[in-house]
């Protein structure tokens, strides 16, 4: 197999191949660093290259290999990337401000601990927009994060690094995370696979929940399987998690090898009447429904009330962000903006109950059908700086309706 194909071959396939040891872990990272240190320049989807952990850690899970170790961990030496939002011991931890650019942090997130547990090796830390706020990656006194598809549009965001990272074969898979469309927009924009879980399936410790259970780790990848199986790698709970959802009884990555039978699938091209999405989007799903009737599922056009989200979430986002506690003048205006009302602890609680009570009306939608088919994006993807005369309201609003894209 030649360094290009090898570069975008699965996370599954690499990890089966280091076990047959046809490729070792050393060789993998060598060959994505190369391609970090040739492309990134480019595409801005790395905030911090962490070489010389990744060779150091590479080397010592090459020299174990030789030992002929009877069981390895599930992605044994296959290389990943990390969201610049999660700590990692000892690596620079920005959030997608400069404010933080000489942040160490001295812990690491749970998920993190997950992944190298699992025998991942950390490549860096992939590109944010400023602390996940925005639909793009564009933080100031950074590069933009670019779509490897067509350089003058954006990868999304607030995981555009991580999946113009995947895109461009800088990584085989990636950590990423999701509050109203972080994962689900970049990965639209990129043409790979991302899945927001439900809360309570990641743990977001050590740290507190910030933002009322709607920010959740998930992956990133290029195939299906690749990103069940980080699912599985990432899942889990510790004492103290506000959410905590029972382990399922067969793993993710078995569910993609199973089959479903016949779905019944509730679909919109919209926003339940909130707003509409431009014709190249209506037109995915409309062939996304085409698909699925040809494969035998049933499909109805049909909607939950979305309609009380759009406040609520508001308000919890503007909390996290004032939570953050870094200094206004170093935010970019949308930040600032959002932070620029105060928020009561009444009003926040009230919005965290506002959002319980929809999401129980939203989950009793799914009595009557299995699956909700809406686009990601309500319109096609933006040209780098093509918002950046816009107001912080006009951002909020051209890019939500009101609304996080999808919840």
């Amino acid at each position: 197999m030649n360094a290009f194909d090898l570069a975008f071959t699965p996370a599954l396939k690499l990890a089966e191949l280091i076990r047959d040891r046809e490729v070792s872990p050393l060789e993998l990272v060598e060959l994505y660093l190369e391609r970090i240190s040739r492309l990134n320049p480019q595409l801005g989807s790395y905030f911090t290259i962490t070489a010389e952990q990744a060779i150091d850690d590479a080397k010592a899970k090459t020299a174990l290999l030789a030992t002929n170790p009877t069981e390895l961990p599930a992605f044994f030496g296959v290389p990943i990337s990390i969201k610049d939002l999660n700590p990692v011991l000892d690596v620079p931890c920005t959030y997608g401000t400069s404010a933080l650019l000489q942040h160490i942090p001295k812990h690491e997130d749970f998920v993190v601990t997950k992944i190298r547990q699992a025998g991942f090796i950390i490549l860096g830390k992939t590109a944010t927009s400023e602390l996940g706020s925005f639909p793009y990656t564009e933080p100031t006194n950074f590069p933009p994060s670019r779509n490897p598809w067509n350089l003058e549009y954006t990868s999304g965001g607030s995981s555009g690094g991580a999946a113009a990272a995947v895109a461009a074969g800088m990584c085989p898979i990636a950590q990423a995370s999701d509050g109203g469309g972080s994962i689900r927009i970049p990965v639209a924009c990129c043409g790979l696979f991302g899945i927001k879980p439900s809360r309570g399936r990641i743990s977001p410790a050590p740290a507190g929940d910030r933002f009322g259970g709607v920010a959740i780790n998930g992956p990133i990848a290029r195939t299906v399987a690749d990103a069940a199986a980080l699912l599985d790698v990432m899942s889990g709970n510790v004492p103290g998690d506000t959410y905590n959802l029972p382990k399922p009884e067969s793993s993710f990555l078995s569910a993609t090898q199973q089959k479903p039978g016949a779905l019944r699938v509730a679909y919109v091209t919209g926003i339940n009447g909130i707003a509409s999405s431009d014709t190249t989007c209506k037109q995915a799903v409309l062939q996304t429904v085409q698909l699925l009737q040809e494969l035998g599922h049933a499909t109805t056009e049909a909607c939950p009330d979305f309609s009380g989200l759009g406040e609520p979430f508001q308000i919890i986002w503007r909390t996290g962000v004032a939570a953050s506690d870094i200094p206004l003048e170093s935010l970019q205006p949308m930040n600032r903006w959002l932070i620029s009302k105060t928020i009561t602890a009444t009003e926040y609680v009230k919005a965290v109950a506002q959002m319980q009570i929809v999401s129980r009306q939203i989950a009793s939608f799914f009595n009557d059908f299995d699956v909700l088919l809406l686009p990601v994006y309500l319109h096609s993807p933006i040209r780098v700086g093509e918002w950046a005369h816009l107001s912080p309201e006009d951002i909020y609003q051209i890019s939500s309706s009101g609304l996080p894209p999808v919840l």
